[in-house]
């Protein structure tokens, strides 16, 4: 069933009716979900968590969220965060990617590579200078509306060069940006190679590869993919 909007604007205007109705949010969410042919808004949820795992994964962000996607290199992190834009440009969202690894030309023949139609890959904006830190991603993103999905590529080459703060304080400041203005922040990120001698079938949030200390509690959600599987789940 076709939405008659994407569910981040559903959530939204359920958050305004809760606030001006004095209903709590659970309910507004139930009310929305009625009129869009779901008895609750569970049921929506479920059904829009059918289709691809990026798809899953946008139904299920909240306007704010830093979110991880993490696996060994191979694994798939790098297409899912490309998949995750070219899904929030065809929602009608804008879409922006910060890349220290690629040159553009390099995310435009990936983007191509998944086969996706020129007018929507069109509207994924790509940067790569290398000055990508935490002030120049709040920069370019600066007076964007909430809903705003960014991927960055990759979590440990922000602070890389010795004239960027440190990741933890670029993080701090990205988390803060992002809780500020409702804009979304992916963030692909390694995982250390220790993880496949411990025999576990997926990583986790400590595998994740840090030079140094960072409070992962910063991020919201995080996706872990290993072998063509993946795992979504909310960071407590």
């Amino acid at each position: 069933m076709k939405l008659s909007a994407p569910i981040y604007q559903l959530k939204r205007r359920a958050k305004l009716m809760a606030r001006n109705n004095d209903v709590s949010l659970n309910e507004a969410l139930d009310q929305i979900a009625r009129t869009e042919g779901f008895s609750k808004w569970s049921l929506l949820s479920a059904s829009m968590s059918s289709g691809s795992l990026s798809e899953t994964i946008l139904a299920r962000l909240e306007d704010g969220d830093l979110l991880l996607l993490a696996g060994r290199p191979g694994h798939g992190k790098t297409k899912l965060g490309l998949r995750l834009l070219i899904d929030a440009a065809r929602n009608g969202r804008k879409a922006l990617m910060f890349t220290l690894e690629f040159t553009e030309q390099q995310v435009r023949k990936h983007l191509r590579s998944l086969e996706v139609p020129g007018d929507i890959a069109d509207r994924v904006q790509i940067f790569t200078s290398d000055q990508i830190s935490a002030d120049y991603i709040i920069q370019h993103m600066s007076g964007l509306e909430p809903g705003t999905v960014a991927v960055i590529d990759y979590l440990q080459l922000l602070d890389q060069q010795r004239s960027k703060p440190m990741l933890s304080e670029q993080l701090q400041a990205l988390g803060k940006f992002a809780r500020g203005t409702g804009v979304v922040l992916g963030f692909i990120s390694q995982i250390d190679r220790s993880f496949e001698a411990e025999g576990k079938r997926l990583p986790d949030i400590d595998d994740v590869r840090l030079p140094n200390f960072v409070d992962l509690g910063l991020f919201s959600k995080a996706c872990f993919l290993h072998n063509g599987e993946a795992q979504l789940q909310d960071i407590v």
